[in-house]
This record gives C-alpha cells, structure tokens and sequence, in this order.
C-alpha cells in the first residue's frame, strides 16, 4: 500500500479527520477589543483616583463640593462595572480588576450600603419607648394642602417631632411664617419650641431650650436672619425622672439647587459662603454635645451624605441608628424620583438604645422622607 493510500484509509477511519482550527479575529476584531480594553483599564485607573482624591479631599476643602455629589452607591457600582466589562479583555482584564478592587476596598465605606440590615431580626420595641419623628417638611406646608400635612404629623404617632423648614419661599426669597395657633390646634397636649425654621414639639415637659450659637458665621442677609444664623435647637425634656437632650438639626446646604451658572464667578463664591456656613455649624454642635451629660438623640437634615467628609465633623460618641435598620440603602432624598442620598441622620448617644429605624412616606408634601427612630435609655 503506497502512502498516499494509507493515509486516506487513516483519514476515513477517524471520520474525516481533525477539525480545522477556528478562524481567529480578525484585524478589526482585534482593534475593537484592544480599543475596548484601554478604555476599561483607564477608567479604572481614573475611578481609583478619583476615590484617593476624594478620601484625601472631601470635607476638608469647599472647592471638592461638586465631586461629592454623586449618589453614594457609585462607590460600589463603578468599580464593579469596570472589572465586569474588563473581563473580555485578555491584556488588561488582571491591571483593570486590580485597580477596581483597590478601587471597591477604598469606597465601600462611602457608599452607604447597610449590608448586615436584611439579615436582622425584625426589632421588638418596649411599650414604654419613646418615638422620635424628624422631617424636613419642604417648607412647612401649602395653603390647599395643610390638612394632609397636620394628619400626616398625626399618623406619626410620634411622642416628640424635630421638624425643618418653618419658613416659606416667595419669589426665591425666604420668608418666616406664622402658623404656631394653628399647630397648636391640630397638635393639642404637645409643647412647642421654636426658633428660626426649627420646630420641635414634646408631649414630655420641655425643661430647656437653647438655639446653638456658630462662631464665625459670614453675615446674615437682611430680613430673616434667624434662618442664616440658628441652624440646630438643643432641647431638653423631661421624662420621668430623667432629662433627654434632643437636637433639632438642619445644616445648610453646599450647593444651592438652581443657583448661579456653574462657570460663573457667583457660582464658586456661593460654594465656599456655604462651606464657611456649614463648618461653624458643625463646630457648634460637636461642642455642645460634648458638653452635655445627658442622653442624647441628634437627628435632623444634615445635607450631608455618607461620602462626604464632612460626617467626620459630627460629634464624637455618637452612633448612627442605621445600625438597627433593616434597609441594605438607606435613602432619604428626593421623593419625587428613586432616592439616591441620605441626607437625613439620627444619631444617639452611648445608653440610648435605638429599637427600630426607618424612613417613611412624605405624600408628596416635600422632597424628604420621615424618618422615625424609638428609643429608651
């Protein structure tokens, strides 16, 4: 047999033989993908400098305020996405997913994700714990809805409610209302402390109240001044025979929606005002509560999320009440699309116990969830 002749009897024995090897891509195929894979690992390089500029910058300096601005939750996102998209990309897949896990470690502490809160058991709450209410009720309420806002306060149910915005916007200015005989009506056995845009109600004895006072505040506009100047109402009540200290807080905004243009001088003049507004706020509040030997709950509109830096101002020995939520996100602005920032916090301090906490239904009377908090030291 010639072996021309053996070979084709081999090739019918094995069925025709080995398959042919698969065409690899071609050139535009190739370009494609290596276009695809620098883009990936420069997008991760960017994200990752971005969250060590952002760790070393945020809090510390007005002119970062734009960068801190995005919902928390892209700090978990990103990075995911990146290494997910990279993974196609045979060069630079292992570069890409480095820097995006570095990347993920550095920001999953920004990102406010709750990872324990679907696991936790559902909260027992004591019949003798007290329940705290606080809304920033987007400037109090409108003249055709202000039955829907008192029963809304009343469905609460809440033993002492810490409300913002007692104010009104007419034209773009804010102005001070006067709407104290009516709350007193639709709220009866509950004292009333007031001062600026801050309302706090008690159905305890209100033994004391102090507006803090913030050093080195730039001047107050003409007009309502109270508005600029009290920014957080300390008061204390009376419980039994123990004294609760609440803080009745909203910290001013870092950028205000709507305002100048952003390439404008105006723009960043605003920015670094508010900055040279917040710091002393906060600064005022860390020192009070320091100060005071009673229990204390601190919640409010901070507008301050948790990526910013800013949390790092708040008053030491107090811990947020997130640690008994149920909720993996825990989002309080705005109502009207997804809630992507929590800019509403409650915070107590060691003795109190925080039972159960959670974000309620604004009925669309304002841009920011409820949140109702029960307590007990």
């Amino acid at each position: 047999m010639t072996a021309q002749a053996a070979a084709a009897e081999a090739t019918a024995a094995t069925g025709g033989g080995a398959a042919e090897p698969e065409p690899g891509p071609g050139p535009w195929g190739r370009w494609w993908r290596r276009w695809l894979g620098r883009v990936f690992l420069t997008g991760s390089a960017a994200w990752l400098a971005y969250v060590l500029a952002h760790r070393l910058l945020s809090g510390r300096v007005w002119w970062w305020v734009l960068a801190e601005l995005m919902p928390p939750v892209m700090f978990v996102a990103v990075p995911l996405l990146f290494a997910t998209a990279a993974a196609g990309c045979r060069r630079t897949r292992r570069p890409a997913a480095l820097m995006c896990a570095v990347s993920l470690l550095a920001g999953v502490g920004l990102a406010g994700i709750n990872l324990p809160g679907p696991l936790r058991s559902a909260p027992q709450v004591p019949p003798d714990a007290l329940r705290v209410v606080s809304w920033n009720t987007g400037y109090w309420h409108t003249t055709d809805r202000a039955d829907d806002f008192y029963q809304l306060l009343r469905d609460q149910r809440a033993d002492v409610y810490l409300l913002q915005e007692y104010i009104a916007e007419v034209d773009g200015v804010i102005v001070p209302i006067d709407d104290l005989d009516r709350l007193r009506r639709e709220m009866p056995g509950f004292q009333v402390a007031v001062i600026g845009e801050l309302v706090t109600l008690s159905r305890y004895p209100i033994v004391d109240q102090t507006p803090l006072v913030a050093d080195g505040l730039p001047p107050a506009p003409d007009g309502f001044t109270d508005f600029w100047r009290y920014q957080v109402l300390r008061t204390d009540l009376r419980v039994g025979d123990r004294v609760l200290s609440t803080y009745n807080a909203h910290l001013p905004v870092p950028l205000w929606a709507g305002g100048p243009g952003l390439f404008t001088r105006e723009f960043h003049r605003t920015i670094r005002e508010q900055h040279q507004r917040r710091v002393p706020q906060f600064r005022a509040l860390a020192a009070d509560v320091a100060g005071n030997d009673n229990p204390v709950v601190l919640a409010g509109d901070l507008n301050t999320s948790p990526a910013m830096g800013d949390l790092r101002r708040l008053p030491s020995g107090l811990r947020d009440a997130e640690s008994v939520s149920r909720s993996v996100y825990l989002a309080s602005w705005p109502t009207e699309q997804v809630s992507s920032w929590r800019l509403d916090w409650a915070l107590v301090s060691a003795g109190v116990t925080v039972h159960r906490y959670e974000f309620g239904d604004a009925r669309g009377m304002s841009d920011h969830r409820p949140q109702s908090l029960w307590v007990s030291w």
